[in-house]
């Protein structure tokens, strides 16, 4: 079993920052793709940013230029920093594991249990 424990959401005002951090640990796991998703009230979850081994990172429209992931592979970590946040920012954010084999047949992998973000003033 692999467990994803998530920490650094938080409150912040509109403009300001804060980075994300998860760690994988568990069984000898392989990992393909690490990232970030998030979900809103009433809205589905969605990817945010993500890692994928040999490509590099992605992310969603909304958060270029504005939100920068990065992997410490050897510490099977990865972090989200998130600068000038926006109030539409906020949301529970996930962060999601998965092997090769996952991705490619369909299965999300693991993921954790979710920090809440909250921008406000």
């Amino acid at each position: 079993q692999v467990q994803l424990v998530e920490s650094g959401g938080g409150l912040v005002q509109p403009g300001g920052s804060l980075r994300l951090s998860c760690a994988a640990s568990g069984s000898r796991f392989s990992i393909y793709i690490m990232g970030w998703y998030r979900q809103a009230p009433g809205t589905q979850r969605e990817l945010v940013a993500r890692f994928t081994s040999g490509r590099g990172a992605d992310y969603a429209d909304s958060v270029k230029g504005r939100f920068t992931i990065s992997r410490d592979t050897a510490e099977n970590t990865v972090y989200l920093q998130m600068n000038s946040l926006k109030p539409e920012d906020t949301a529970v954010y996930y962060c999601n594991a998965a092997s090769r084999s996952d991705y490619y047949g369909g299965r999300s992998g693991y993921w954790g249990q979710g920090t809440q973000v909250t921008v406000s003033s």
